[in-house]
C-alpha cells in the first residue's frame, strides 16, 4: 500500500468482519475499493474442487463452512464498486455489476 499499486486481496473472506480491515487501510491509503461476489452454487464448487490437482483440493467441509458463514458484500461496508461473478457452460464465469 505505501508504493500506491493495485493489489487483490486473494482470499475468501466471507463476513463483513474479516473484509473490514482490508477494506479500512486501503480506504485510508486512498484506494478504490472493488469486490466481486463468487455466486456458485454449493454442488458446482465441490465440483470444481474435485478437479484440483492432488493437494490442491479444500476438505469438503472447509468449503461447506465457508458457504454456511458467507455474508453478502454491500457498499455500506466501504465498496466502490460491487460485482457478482456466476459461472457459465465451458468453465467460465459471467461478471455483471
Amino acid at each position: 500500500m505505501e508504493a500506491k499499486q493495485r493489489f487483490v486481496v486473494d482470499n475468501t473472506n466471507p463476513t463483513i468482519e474479516e473484509r473490514k480491515p482490508y477494506i479500512a487501510l486501503a480506504k485510508a491509503a486512498g484506494f478504490r475499493i472493488v469486490g466481486f461476489y463468487f455466486a456458485v452454487p454449493i454442488a458446482a464448487a465441490l465440483q470444481r474442487n474435485a478437479q484440483r490437482g492432488e493437494g490442491k483440493r479444500i476438505p469438503e467441509a472447509g468449503i461447506r463452512g465457508t458457504r454456511n458463514r458467507l455474508e453478502l458484500p454491500s457498499f455500506a461496508e466501504g465498496f466502490d464498486d460491487l460485482s457478482i461473478v456466476r459461472p457459465a457452460p465451458g468453465g467460465t464465469f459471467i461478471v455483471a455489476e
